[in-house]
């Protein structure tokens, strides 16, 4: 073993323009069924992401702040939700140019990105002198290959993931350069990276962090300084990153946390974050692509976890364990860097050992260090250890890629090139030994054998690279092509990465659908000055619940894991509701017929199947169905409340036990508002009946709304004689801020769930205004929130 590769034969600018307008060519290639409208990235990409950012786009061209949502579970702060996409630039710089983002649009965002990332590596491979061809394996390798192109659906994810090539490249090059300015810019690109925030960036922050005390301990040969001189020399790029990624990323980290504290998001177990662990069988997808026959109908899927393979103890979707990244990638990977251990020369050694740390971490429940594993900080705030694979994936092209790099100025070993092809070879028969045993093997042969001719494919262009090492170009095409080739089918779309647009019409702004045309209809001819209807879309399907983010109408539920701790307490919202089964009614939510859903307004009732199979107190008839689509039944709630209430007098409850064991009253609220029994206690100027049979002169007032956009509501109210309240019948959040006549006054939390302010007599404007920046009170220290 050689402890550094020769230097790459000289190769002109011309080769790696080449090498990179090459890869444009198969990006756009790999892309084009995508980007033409054929297919379009389905699942989260569009029911959770496409919303917000047709609902990030509707705010920035009808001049509103983007910063508040009302459209789903009663009210969402979008500024602290990393789904938001308010702190995704690309996404951003797309909403404020087109006022409806297409399917297509959005597709052309996460390939870009890809793209970006890809470029970032072959710059780096640039840099260290390495040849444009394996620059090329690992730029196609990440962006076409591994977990960027089976779960392209996760938009978060897929934005960390691109943005790490570039925040190493830049590093890599401040900590050669020691300059303030590459250390500016490796912060701004790990900046980018963060702001997701998610289980694949944290992973990524890991690699830097530790990538710098490797530089330190394990510099390059061409770093002749001495330990204290290195440490010296990394100053300068280390404050440039600091200074320019600490701002950026500082904010909406802390907006984040904030939310955090005050939503339903627990804290992850181990036993928990156990379930998401990748199972070992699943690394034969990196050499054969289909073996467990992931792209054809889900029921013929037989690899872990599935039923076909058997109890596994894991949840996983069935594209999350596919890792298949390239037949030439991989055949370098394992036959020369394994088999020749040019995986262990020193440029390697990082990328390896980093390969190596993700393999462990993601294979979870099946290494026995997982739980210390579990125990570094942020760790716990992840579900799924298989994430692990985005970045596991990633390194072990780069790994591929240099090895592509070396295996062209080589010599030839026959006896290194047999370890190697023994290596292949045992890998072959350990995949046809696990269709054996799973009584798969003709399911799987087609798949395999496919996978051997791949890898013929790939060694002859290997060859051939090598043996035309004098035109360098003529050696990039060749492994070009092939790769591209090998990606253009291995990981072609599938019900995993590509449906019909049609699919998703419900979340466009033009949509033909006949239940959101009704409802939209329903909701316009209804319209009064203090009505603003809620709708529910239960059990309809998953691409459902955001529905309302992008038509711009409100839902009392909705699709996000991230989700108000209060409103979950009083509702018990799941974080998606496709399936009848995932509509669950709660002690003080317990049916359509409550008081809780004529608070809400909730008028409209869209679900799958009859109402009476969802909610099983309602019986035939207890709710008119006023229409039948295709997509299932729409009820109405003739009781649904007005948005905005001015009721005369306050009712004392115990808000707690109400929201533990039900018993909601049976009051009228357009006369009386309930207030938690310590807040009356509190505050004796709410004069607080105890129950409503003791309150007298209950006289309501009169609300109409002025003017309702994301972040400002305001309302034009009369008070009743003896003065009352106003009531918002949106969720309470202390981000909120109220003013009386101009004057701030305190939103009391009523009803459960609801904002409302105190009234003197009389006639009143009230404004309600959100405020963010009242989130970062919470990390002043005490004395001065006080003062």
């Amino acid at each position: 073993m050689s402890i550094s590769p020769p230097p790459a034969a000289a190769e002109s600018k011309w080769v790696f323009r080449f090498a990179l307008c090459l890869f444009l060519l198969a990006s756009f290639y790999l892309a084009w069924p995508w980007l033409s409208g054929q297919v379009t990235i389905p699942w989260d990409a569009k029911a959770g992401f496409q919303p917000q950012l047709s609902f990030l786009a509707h705010a920035l061209h009808s001049g509103q702040s983007p910063f508040w949502t009302p459209n789903v579970f009663a009210g969402m702060p979008q500024i602290a939700d990393p789904q938001s996409l308010i702190f995704s630039p690309p996404h951003l710089l797309l909403a404020a140019l087109v006022a409806e983002p297409t399917f297509q649009q959005a597709d052309a965002v996460a390939f870009l990105m890809l793209t970006l990332g890809g470029i970032g590596w072959m710059l780096y491979f640039r840099d260290r002198g390495w040849r444009a061809a394996g620059g090329l394996v690992a730029a196609l390798a990440f962006a076409y290959g591994g977990s960027a192109a089976w779960r392209i659906q996760h938009t978060g994810q897929i934005m960390s993931l691109s943005w790490f090539p570039l925040a190493f490249w830049a590093l890599s090059r401040a900590l050669d350069r020691a300059s303030f300015a590459w250390g500016a810019a490796a912060g701004f690109f790990a900046a980018m990276m963060v702001l997701g925030p998610d289980q694949v960036a944290w992973l990524f922050v890991l690699t830097l962090t530790v990538f710098v005390v490797w530089r330190l301990f394990a510099p390059p040969e061409s770093d002749r300084h001495g330990f204290f001189a290195r440490l010296g020399r990394m100053f300068k790029p280390l404050v440039g990153g600091v200074i320019v990624g600490l701002p950026l990323v500082g904010p909406p980290l802390l907006l984040t946390v904030a939310l955090m504290e005050q939503s339903n998001r627990p804290e992850i177990t181990l036993q928990g974050a156990l379930m998401g662990s990748f199972h070992p069988a699943s690394f034969l997808t990196a050499l054969v692509a289909n073996l467990y026959d992931i792209h054809g109908p889900l029921s013929a899927t037989w690899g872990p976890p599935s039923q076909g393979w058997g109890e596994t103890g894991l949840v996983l979707a069935r594209n999350m364990p596919e890792i298949y990244f390239g037949a030439l990638p991989f055949l370098a990977l394992v036959a020369l860097g394994f088999g020749r251990l040019w995986a262990f020369d020193r440029p390697m050694r990082f990328f390896l050992a980093a390969m190596l740390a993700m393999t462990v971490y993601a294979l979870g429940k099946y290494t026995p260090v997982f739980a210390a594993l579990f125990d570094l900080p942020g760790a716990d705030l992840f579900r799924r250890p298989a994430d692990a694979t985005f970045p596991l994936a990633v390194f072990a092209g780069v790994i591929g890629g240099y090895c592509v790099s070396r295996f062209i100025d080589a010599p030839p070993d026959r006896k290194a090139n047999m370890i190697g092809l023994v290596l292949i070879a045992a890998l072959y028969m350990l995949a046809i030994g696990v269709a054996i045993a799973k009584d798969r093997l003709a399911l799987a042969l087609p798949s395999i054998g496919f996978s051997v001719f791949c890898a013929l494919l790939s060694l002859a262009a290997l060859l051939g690279a090598r043996r035309w090492r004098k035109w360098p170009a003529l050696g990039v095409l060749l492994i070009g092509l092939v790769l591209t080739f090998d990606l253009s089918l291995n990981n072609a779309p599938n019900q995993s990465t590509a449906l019909p647009p049609e699919f998703y019409d419900v979340l466009r702004e033009n949509t033909q659908n006949e239940t959101v045309r009704f409802i939209k209809q329903k909701l316009a001819e209804n319209q009064a000055p203090d009505r603003r209807d809620r709708v529910e879309l239960a059990g309809v399907g998953f691409r459902w619940p955001n529905v309302g983010l992008a038509q711009g109408f409100d839902v009392d539920l909705g699709y996000n894991p991230l989700r108000l701790a209060l409103f979950v307490d009083v509702t018990h919202a799941l974080d998606h509701v496709a399936v009848p089964e995932e509509r669950v009614f709660s002690p003080a939510f317990p049916s359509y017929r409550s008081p809780m859903a004529n608070l809400l307004g909730l008028r409209w009732i869209a679900v799958g199947v009859p109402a009476e199979e969802i909610d099983h107190s309602l019986k035939p008839g207890d709710l008119p169905l006023v229409k039948q689509t295709t997509d299932g039944y729409i009820y109405e709630n003739a009781d649904a409340l007005p948005r905005v209430l001015a009721p005369g007098r306050a009712v004392a409850a115990d808000f707690a036990k109400i929201i533990a064991e039900g018993g909601m009253p049976e009051i009228d609220y357009r006369r009386f508002v309930l207030f938690d029994r310590a807040e009356c206690e509190a505050h004796p100027a709410l004069n607080c009946a105890p129950d409503a049979t003791a309150a007298q002169g209950a006289e309501p007032g009169s609300a109409k709304i002025l003017r309702y956009d994301n972040t400002l509501v305001d309302i034009e109210a009369k008070a009743p004689a003896g003065g009352g309240f106003l009531v918002l019948n949106d969720v309470w959040q202390d981000w909120w801020a109220a003013y009386v006549d101009g004057r701030p006054a305190p939103i009391l939390r009523a009803n459960l769930m609801f904002r409302a302010v105190a009234l003197s007599p009389g006639p009143h404007s009230v404004r309600f205004r959100f405020e963010p920046l009242r989130a970062f009170s919470q990390f002043l220290p005490k004395a001065r929130r006080r003062g």
